[in-house]
């Protein structure tokens, strides 16, 4: 299968796979490792804009990049036009910004911010309006809607305001996890918009990419990159010969071994992050829920180091 190829604005992807942002996961060393993986674009975690105003060191090592992490995204979201304004000067080291219009956590929503922007596209096209005067690419993450399906207004008024992408994360805020994806909905925005769409939502291997494929121009993986990079190998693999190699414990061992040693490289240790992030690549193998339980009670990047280098069957 011919590789389809994925233009924002003026950024040409080397491949239409799409690492999406995720909080407490897609730090610079995550980010890395998924390129090296076969991710064409990824982008920081969301970040508020009043934490980026208001700098500090977490805030700062969210952002930190390198010149490996190209092409990367700033992730933001806000409910204030004019903090949009000042945070301008601050997109400089980044290829593109994304507003996020789809987080449905109560921190955020409870700030008219993330998925609640959702109530209000109008006030999105501003945003859009006031970052396309960066002149790097903007795009926009939403759901279907926040509590009713708006998506193709939505969509609508999204591009009308000179976005260069839309990324569809397929479910309504309300929804969980529990309730499927609806890419019929990704599909009918496709044929009504001109700007690229993303899909995104229960994409697990390479047949889901490839159909996700067939009604949009991208794909953005989420939770299945968690702790499994080698992810984005795999499903390139089957893009391109219809057979997927199968996981492999020790191969995803060493992709945690990697970040291991890039968080202490860029000196961006976080404990609590490093455990998440073991928890899920400790998986499909033998014993995996007690080595994750010796993993979760390790109190010292030392102690995580040699546990790591030891776990390889």
């Amino acid at each position: 299968m011919e590789m389809k190829s994925l233009k924002i604005g003026n950024i040409k992807l080397k491949n239409p796979l799409l690492l999406a942002p995720m909080v407490d996961v897609t730090d610079l060393p995550y980010r890395l490792i998924c390129r090296k993986a076969g991710a064409s674009l990824a982008y920081t975690e969301m970040l508020y804009i009043s934490q980026i105003l208001h700098t500090n060191k977490k805030t700062q090592e969210l952002m930190k990049t390198s010149s490996l992490d190209k092409p990367v995204g700033l992730q933001i979201t806000g409910n204030s036009i004019e903090e949009f304004k000042k945070v301008i000067p601050h997109l400089k080291p980044f290829d593109l910004v994304d507003i996020n219009c789809g987080c449905p956590s109560l921190r955020i929503t409870g700030n008219q911010a993330g998925s609640y922007l959702l109530k209000n596209p109008n006030k999105i096209a501003s945003m859009i309006k006031i970052l396309k005067t960066s002149n790097i690419p903007v795009t926009a993450k939403i759901r279907l809607g926040f509590k009713t399906n708006n998506v193709l207004k939505v969509a609508k008024i999204i591009e009308k305001a000179g976005a260069d992408a839309i990324t569809i994360h397929a479910r309504l805020a309300i929804q969980g996890r529990s309730i499927p994806a609806d890419w019929n909905e990704i599909k009918k925005v496709r044929k009504s918009i001109g700007i690229p769409i993303i899909g995104n939502g229960d994409i697990f291997n390479g047949k889901d990419a490839e159909k996700m494929l067939d009604i949009a121009d991208g794909v953005m993986l989420a939770r299945s990159a968690i702790g499994d990079p080698l992810i984005f190998t795999r499903i390139l693999k089957y893009l391109k010969t219809k057979k997927e190699p199968e996981f492999n414990f020790n191969n995803n061992i060493k992709q945690f071994q990697s970040y291991i040693k890039l968080s202490k490289k860029y000196n961006l240790i976080d404990i609590q992050r490093i455990k998440y992030l073991g928890s899920n690549f400790i998986k499909n193998t033998r014993n995996a829920s007690s080595l994750r339980n010796i993993f979760m009670k390790l109190k010292t990047f030392d102690e995580i180091q040699d546990f790591v280098d030891n776990l390889e069957n």
